[in-house]
């Protein structure tokens, strides 16, 4: 019966992800029909199908939409993923890169790029400073990664709720940092420095896919090959090493693919929060907690998620776009809460 469940919900996934795509590249100003979409597209492959489509529909297409779109996947996937990951890493379903100060880690990291960018990477040649964003985002959130699981560590052992605290304070420091090099910042730099922080995809271009895909395709293809020892820590870290797992090495991978993806991520499109969180608790509502079946179906969910969000955020006050940042945060905030209280209400029921 599990098995037939996972079956349905990935067939469902899977066509979800497809509607999503379909109808995000298809709406817009210039409007482009689902048959019109795969005849543009079997274009670029040497096919012909009968469908008329013009230039216009075919430049917009290609140019903006369609790197909009496979950006939206790269980043919904990777940040389910390392959310789906940590959770089983930290053994609380609480746990994801923004409450604990990643993401916050990744932006400052960022914007302190946009600031001193200018002068401190302006020697190196074209094809380095394409990465230079990206690379500095991944050491902030590297850095901030192992600053929270370290200050967690309490005889050995990750103790949640100092996680969430040291989560708290790195925010804080983050954001105060972050204030000092907004403060600083230019007109120019001010405006990028909003882009971050509010999260967007409207910046994407094919550039943009191809600096993503060796940051966000790695943790969604290797984070699932974790899944056994993720499932062995769910019964606690003695009894994996019982089991025989590696979880030294399990935790080590998790952090740096988690820190990878999350630096990507915040490089193309600034801080997009609550996927990691939301995701993998409705998937695991589904499926249940197997993370052999919820990695890649929390990877699938949250492509429809991130693809689904940047549809409403570019179409509802057309012509001007609404940040992603908001759409994420009014859909994972109410959840938030919702697995509070029902936890709260779970432990009362359990004295």
């Amino acid at each position: 019966m599990r098995s037939l469940s996972v079956n349905i919900c990935a067939v469902a996934l899977v066509v979800l992800l497809v509607l999503a795509f379909l109808l995000s590249v298809g709406t817009g100003a210039v409007e482009i029909a689902p048959l019109q979409t795969l005849a543009i597209l079997a274009k670029q492959v040497g096919l012909t199908l009968p469908a008329g489509f013009d230039g216009q529909q075919e430049s917009v297409l290609l140019q903006i939409r369609l790197p909009r779109v496979v950006v939206a996947v790269l980043i919904g996937a990777s940040l389910a993923v390392s959310g789906a990951s940590m959770q089983g890493l930290f053994r609380n379903a609480l746990a994801d890169p923004g409450l604990i100060g990643i993401s916050s880690g990744a932006s400052l990291a960022a914007v302190f790029t946009i600031v001193a960018g200018a002068k401190l990477f302006s020697p190196l040649p074209g094809v380095a400073r394409l990465y230079t964003l990206s690379i500095a985002t991944f050491a902030g959130a590297l850095i901030t990664m192992l600053v929270v699981y370290r200050l967690s560590r309490i005889s050995g052992r990750v103790v949640i709720s100092t996680m969430l605290l040291v989560g708290i304070a790195v925010n804080a420091l983050a954001s105060a940092l972050t204030g000092f090099f907004t403060y600083n910042a230019n007109d120019a730099q001010l405006r990028s420095i909003i882009f971050w922080t509010l999260g967007s995809l409207g910046g994407a271009t094919w550039t943009n896919v191809l600096g993503l895909l060796p940051f966000t395709l790695l943790p969604v293809f290797v984070l699932p090959r974790l899944s056994k020892p993720l499932n062995a820590l769910a019964l606690g870290e003695n009894t994996a090493l019982h089991l025989g797992m590696n979880t030294e090495q399990a935790k080590r991978i998790v952090i740096v693919l988690t820190a990878l993806c999350v630096g990507a991520s915040v490089a193309v499109a600034g801080i997009i929060g609550f996927v990691g969180l939301v995701i993998p608790h409705i998937v695991r509502m589904l499926i249940g907690p197997d993370h052999r079946h919820l990695l890649p179906l929390s990877a699938l969910a949250g492509a429809v998620l991130l693809i689904s969000a940047d549809l409403v955020c570019r179409t509802t006050f057309a012509p001007s776009e609404m940040p992603i940042g908001i759409i994420t945060a009014l859909v994972g905030a109410p959840f938030f809460l919702y697995i509070l209280i029902r936890d709260r209400k779970t432990a009362r029921l359990a004295q």
